[in-house]
């Protein structure tokens, strides 16, 4: 009997960026740093009320483990604004303290710690007048504003001029308030213009990359359900991301924030933006598939759920492209019937039933992370059987 070699799997599956990335300014948000080249980081918003400390704290971890790189929370109350230096303090990664309305909580947010403040210059009463006074406050202390532009809530003044949220309304709100700031020599500013309609986002966009160099938060607001919400921020996103325009994002689902951060994720492994972590590629099934393709796919995946490594796994259903999707995976099956080659590196480690494919996958898988040096979470390292031998 020979033992197999596992390896390490290589990285054949890198891909060549789409274009380069737009140059920009660097801000450093709770040192995770955004524009000037730095990767494009995923963000996403709590659901719970701010002033609700423990709730907003577990959220906080819960989207800290499926990727979250940066998080905002709302600050809509004077509770709220009191919350914020605790949950700054003790929150695992960067907190943007969300301001609509009052001033107030900007300067509020800035002595709390946050790490950065994003504004909404449409909705302030009287914001111009405060920007001296927020600027310096900002600037002593180093920490970042992010003007957000949304459609929804648009500056009047260019509604009246434009008659609705165009891009170009859009764009010139945020380069006005952009302004206000670079009187008072205050430049550690991202800005974001956005829209429910991925087409309009997507000109306001290419048009502010245009007419500046300060790094850019992407997203399509209110985006929807999840599928819908998805289906718009992966359009805009990818065509954006493909022309080197965003420096980070977040996808605005009526879904739980996780399911936003996975999106995110997702979107930017994608399009080779994010080193990729597990993979399945799976047939669509047709009719020439002899196997449950789909129940095989979803299985595999469930199953490997939090697999730490980047590891493709092809799950295929039929001869026709499946042995050679299932070769050039790190791991695959090439299913037929009734019956599943195993595929380890490009080669046929053995023929298994179709009721073993999904264990012997997720077996092989881990052996693969753990050949790796993963550190596994206790729930993959119970599914690992005994060393693969070959005759």
């Amino acid at each position: 009997m020979t033992a197999v070699n596992l390896g390490i799997p290589s990285k054949r599956h890198e891909i060549e960026p789409l274009a380069e990335r737009r140059k920009t300014r660097q801000l450093n948000v709770g040192g995770v740093l955004v524009g000037g080249g730095a990767p494009v980081s995923v963000q996403s918003m709590t659901t719970t009320k701010t002033s609700d400390i423990g709730p907003t704290l577990q959220q906080i971890a819960e989207l800290t483990a499926s990727g979250c790189q940066i998080v905002r929370v709302a600050c809509p109350t004077q509770d709220d604004a009191d919350a914020l230096p605790i949950i700054a303090r003790k929150s695992q990664i960067p907190v943007i303290a969300d301001i609509h309305f009052q001033p107030k909580y900007v300067f509020a947010a800035i002595d709390a710690g946050c790490a950065a403040v994003r504004v909404n210059p449409g909705n302030i009463k009287k914001f111009d007048d405060k920007v001296g006074d927020i600027a310096k406050a900002a600037k002593a202390a180093g920490t970042p504003i992010r003007i957000g532009v949304n459609a929804g809530s648009l500056d009047k003044r260019l509604l009246a001029k434009y008659g609705k949220a165009t891009p170009e309304a859009l764009v010139e709100s945020a380069l006005w308030e952009a302004s206000l700031f670079e009187e008072h020599d205050f430049r550690d500013i991202k800005i974001s213009v956005k829209h429910n309609d991925p087409v309009v986002m997507i000109k306001a966009y290419r048009l502010l990359s245009q007419q500046c160099d300060y790094p850019l938060h992407l997203g399509v607001t209110e985006a929807g359900p999840a599928f819908q919400g998805t289906i718009k921020s992966a359009a805009a996103f990818g065509v954006l991301l493909a022309d080197g325009i965003g420096d980070t994002i977040r996808v605005s689902l009526s879904a739980p924030p996780v399911e936003e951060v996975k999106v995110g994720n997702q979107i930017l492994e994608s399009l080779g933006l994010k080193e990729r972590g597990l993979e399945i590629v799976s047939c669509p099934s047709c009719g020439r598939a002899q196997v449950d393709v789909y129940t095989l796919a979803e299985q595999v995946t469930a199953a490997l759920e939090g697999m730490p490594v980047p590891l493709r796994v092809a799950v295929m259903g039929c001869v026709v492209n499946g042995p050679g999707e299932a070769r050039e995976a790190d791991l695959g099956v090439a299913s037929g019937n009734g019956r599943g080659q195993i595929f380890v590196k490009g080669e046929v480690i053995r023929t298994v039933p179709e009721s073993q494919i999904v264990e012997t996958l997720v077996e092989e898988a881990i052996r693969l992370a753990e050949q790796m040096g993963a550190d596994l979470p206790d729930e993959l390292k119970e599914l690992a059987g005994p060393v693969v031998q070959v005759h």
